[in-house]
């Protein structure tokens, strides 16, 4: 596979020129790139990310993470430029309980794949606190390997504290990284929770890690995020916890014959492995392809993708529609009173939420 060097230097990047349409100037990338993100052309932040510009890929992500609406304006008009780009990657999602080795895991299984020519690109979704309004951000310190790799980049970025944070940012962040020529997509999530239903529904293939020797193996995880996950395997088996994690596999094939499949023609695999050591990775990504083949040739991959693209778009329209609803004057001045009311039990909260369509005027 060809590679592209997307580890650009600062003098690589003062010579790569490329051509504003909207314009009709000719600009060096170092100079768009020194220009405010909601002020570079649509047509370089374009050019720029199909040529594997890291820099303008970084500002354009930085535009879909932006509450600010003119930002996102440009991010649209940047996303549906590169529409056709976008959609050849395999998408993995991959979550587990905090402390379960998923950097550590990801880290190695990205320099494997790149070790076979591939392009990987993470997404990590790091949870927002809903006091502070802070988070970690702090993947690509776990991730000390793939963080210097040139063919790698890692990409972490605050839910906002919302379900819909997750849905939009992610879904826009990987049409970009896939523009930008990156084929695997890796989505790690932290923790078990809401957010590990949206990224099952925006990926191909959704791992679940778990640790064995907790004495709760069954108990600990949801019984949702079983039911959505394409394989489940039990980490850190090496050194003297083979064994657990072996009967740990166990335990969770048996357990899984309880559980109805979300396909038609995939029955979740379990199985063992040591990202610390390496060990059971190449059998993963085996999996991950067999299942992409699998559901290709049955025709479940491309519905898949397209209940995805359908799923976005609901998800957008929501978010719009309460992005509307906070800019609204009315509802602005009339919601903290009609909160206090529902707060303080003198409101029912249905009645609460048809005033606020009433002022909305729906």
């Amino acid at each position: 596979m060809e590679r592209r060097n997307l580890g650009l230097r600062k003098d690589e990047l003062a010579v790569q020129r490329h051509r504003s349409e909207r314009t009709g100037f000719i600009i060096s990338a170092m100079a768009a790139t020194a220009l405010p993100a909601n002020k570079i052309p649509v047509a370089d932040y374009v050019s720029g990310i199909a040529e594997g510009d890291r820099a303008l890929l970084a500002r354009a992500i930085t535009l879909v993470e932006s509450s600010n609406p003119d930002h996102g304006r440009l991010a649209q008009s940047v996303l549906q430029e590169l529409l056709p780009r976008t959609g050849r990657a395999v998408r993995l999602g991959i979550t587990g309980v905090p402390g379960v080795g998923k950097s550590t895991t990801i880290d190695q299984l990205g320099m494997n794949l790149i070790g076979e020519g591939h392009l990987v690109a993470v997404l990590a979704i790091d949870p927002t606190s809903k006091r502070s309004g802070g988070s970690i951000l702090g993947d690509k310190t776990r991730m000390n390997s793939l963080a210097q790799e040139k063919n790698a980049f890692i990409r972490p970025s605050p839910s906002s504290g919302t379900l819909g944070g997750v849905t939009r940012r992610t879904r826009e962040t990987m049409a970009l990284v896939e523009a930008a020529g990156f084929d695997v997509v890796i989505v790690e999530t932290v923790g078990v929770g809401q957010s590990e239903v949206a990224v099952a529904d925006m990926v191909d293939f959704f791992l679940v890690l778990l640790l064995a020797g907790g004495g709760d193996d069954l108990q600990g995880i949801k019984k949702g995020i079983i039911e959505l996950a394409d394989m489940i395997a039990i980490n850190k088996a090496d050194g003297d916890n083979i064994r657990r994690a072996e009967s740990a596999a166990a335990d969770y094939k048996n357990a899984l014959q309880i559980f109805t499949p979300h396909g038609a023609t995939w029955f979740p695999p379990v199985m063992t492995v040591s990202g610390r050591e390496n060990r059971g990775l190449k059998e993963l990504w085996a999996k991950v392809l067999e299942h992409r083949k699998t559901m290709t040739e049955t025709g479940e991959f491309a519905q898949r993708r397209q209940v995805q693209a359908v799923s976005w778009m609901r998800d957008m329209l929501e978010d719009r529609l309460m992005g509307a609803l906070r800019a609204n004057p009315s509802v602005a001045t009339e919601l903290p009173k009609i909160e206090a009311s529902v707060r303080d039990g003198r409101l029912l909260p249905t009645l609460a939420v048809d005033r606020v369509m009433a002022l909305m005027g729906l």
